[in-house]
């Protein structure tokens, strides 16, 4: 048997709500037939988690857990509660290994089951013409809201909003009325209200009264309420990446990638798929010399720009079989799993290594988190761990023992 899963949910006197995430569970349980799936509950809801770990950890092999947080930000129940509770538990298994994954946060899966409940809210309404307000349930943790602030931030420059405003349902403002009152002060009249919650419960039933009062205040404004995430393949799948992210299995030296620079100067690099991800890495891959094609039928607009100024070459088409031909380094960087697979799978057969930016696992190559000052790089490469090791790199750069090292070698030099 693999090391049990411990799923860290907040609880819920709603009964839909907690019938809704058990289903979640059962949904996980199903993708890890091999290990052992339980519930744990912040409160309100049994079992607690000490109660669910200590169970877990006294009946199962190795004394080893793994506790997923299912929870969208790092409020305080992800960065104090649920470590406290791990703590608790361990007082009752002092011996045994309790490792604590990454919280859900803004995985592009999650996003874009976001976007299909707001636009099966928004219906026959022009979103040119339609504000968003995007609910978060407020923390007392600023960085957590800044989180949700960034998020609705990404939902207006990707959605084609007339505006998107960003609330929060208690704790920190503005509160939603407010944000639907500067909506309607800007000049909305066409509202789409998205509660940005896993389940139903106290929070949904909140957002759609106050929704609905605001709405009966103002006849001149329509109010539309989208649905919870809820029950989904796609919300199981990042709760089961998480957990391997986690799995204390790991090489015992470090990740199992063999660390190496790549020297693409003047070197074929295909890059399919022309989004967020590409966006990012494509123009560390110019400054390295490498000569890029990329592959999509659309691009954004700095990828665009690009290839106008000539610094790539664009194939506004679809992948095809033999575009990676000649390529010495390959990204898979779609919205289209299968287009993804059917990349990297060539790849293996030319020989050409290829980072697949939607599962690394299936890839050949992952990217490292850099930084690069003084004409020193520095890259981190965790266990499949994009945030651990983002983590480590800016420790490492904040460091000013870091720093001083840099500057010496520099002087010295």
């Amino acid at each position: 048997m693999s090391t049990p899963l411990i799923i860290a949910a907040h609880g819920t006197r709603d009964a839909e709500g907690e019938a809704v995430c058990r289903s979640l569970a059962e949904r996980v349980a199903g993708m890890l037939p091999d290990a052992k799936v339980a519930l744990g509950f912040v409160e309100l809801s049994e079992p607690s988690i000490p109660e669910a770990l200590t169970e877990v950890l006294t009946d199962g092999p190795g004394h080893r857990a793994v506790v997923v947080p299912l929870m969208l930000g790092t409020g305080g129940h992800v960065r104090s509660d649920i470590p406290e509770f791990i703590a608790e538990a361990l007082q009752h298994v002092p011996a045994a290994r309790i490792d604590y994954a990454g919280h859900l946060g803004a995985d592009p899966r999650l996003v874009s089951v976001v976007r299909d409940r707001i636009a099966a809210a928004l219906g026959d309404w022009d979103p040119a013409r339609t504000t968003l307000v995007f609910v978060g349930r407020g923390a007392l943790v600023p960085d957590a809201n800044a989180d949700h602030v960034r998020l609705a931030r990404m939902h207006y420059e990707e959605g084609g909003w007339a505006d998107v405003e960003a609330a929060f349902i208690q704790v920190t403002r503005p509160s939603l009325p407010e944000a639907l009152d500067r909506a309607y002060a800007a000049g909305a009249r066409q509202l789409v209200v998205m509660g940005h919650w896993l389940f139903p419960g106290r929070l949904r039933q909140w957002t759609i009264e106050q929704s609905e009062a605001w709405a009966d205040a103002h006849p001149y404004a329509q109010v539309r309420v989208a649905e919870v995430i809820g029950d989904c393949d796609e919300l199981a799948e990042v709760v089961v990446d998480r957990y391997r992210e986690t799995l204390p299995d790991a090489s015992p030296s470090g990740s199992p990638a063999y660390l190496t620079g790549l020297l693409l100067d003047d070197r074929s690099v295909v890059v399919v798929g022309a989004g967020r991800v590409s966006a990012r890495r494509v123009p560390r891959l110019l400054d390295s010399g490498a000569k890029v094609t990329l592959i999509a039928p659309e691009a954004t607009g700095g990828l665009r720009r690009l290839a106008e100024d000539g610094a790539l070459e664009w194939l506004p088409r679809p992948y095809q079989e033999g575009d990676l031909d000649g390529a010495w380094y390959a990204l898979a960087s779609t919205d289209d799993p299968e287009v993804n697979a059917r990349v990297a799978a060539d790849a293996e057969a030319e020989h050409t290594f290829c980072v697949r930016a939607d599962d690394a696992r299936r890839g050949s190559a992952w990217t490292a988190a850099s930084h690069s000052a003084g004409g020193v790089s520095v890259a981190v490469i965790g266990n499949r761990e994009p945030r651990r090791s983002r983590t480590v790199r800016d420790a490492i750069f904040a460091s000013q023992s870091v720093r001083q090292a840099i500057f010496s070698a520099l002087t010295e030099g």
